[in-house]
């Protein structure tokens, strides 16, 4: 694999409850709706579970394979292959989500993944509004 070896962590305070954020990273219709800037297959399996296996496009360019090696009640683990060679785990809890990512890639991992924080951040604003409409 061609590129540099790079680690980023990154936790950032969310107003969503532990389950919604378990469906946000687990839930494939979730999954497409906000990570915008990744394609994924038509034929993603429709709940992320161990041993599935999937290729997206990394900014629409770059396939990178996952797949999951652990899904749990507070956390998610992906090995990536292709245009990312290493890992990446989620953890999350009440009000909280973090991001793990570690690998050899040409793509600028920590941005990706600033992003993709960033965009799950806006969704679960979206979601839980409509979840708990504000009092009239």
């Amino acid at each position: 694999m061609f590129g540099s070896f790079q680690q980023s962590t990154l936790r950032i305070e969310v107003d969503a409850s532990t389950e919604t954020l378990k469906r946000c990273l687990t839930q494939s219709d979730e999954l497409v709706q906000w990570l915008r800037f990744q394609r994924f297959p038509i034929d993603l399996p429709p709940t992320l579970e161990a041993n599935s296996t999937f290729l997206s496009l990394a900014g629409g360019l770059l396939p990178v394979r996952h797949t999951v090696q652990c899904v749990e009640n507070h956390r998610l683990c992906l090995l990536l292959s292709q245009g990312i060679d290493g890992f990446h785990e989620w953890a999350w809890g009440e009000g909280w989500v973090q991001s793990r990512i570690e690998g050899v890639s040409l793509l600028p991992i920590d941005l990706g993944q600033t992003l993709s924080l960033l965009c799950l951040k806006q969704h679960l604003k979206k979601f839980e509004s409509i979840r708990r409409p504000h009092d009239s």
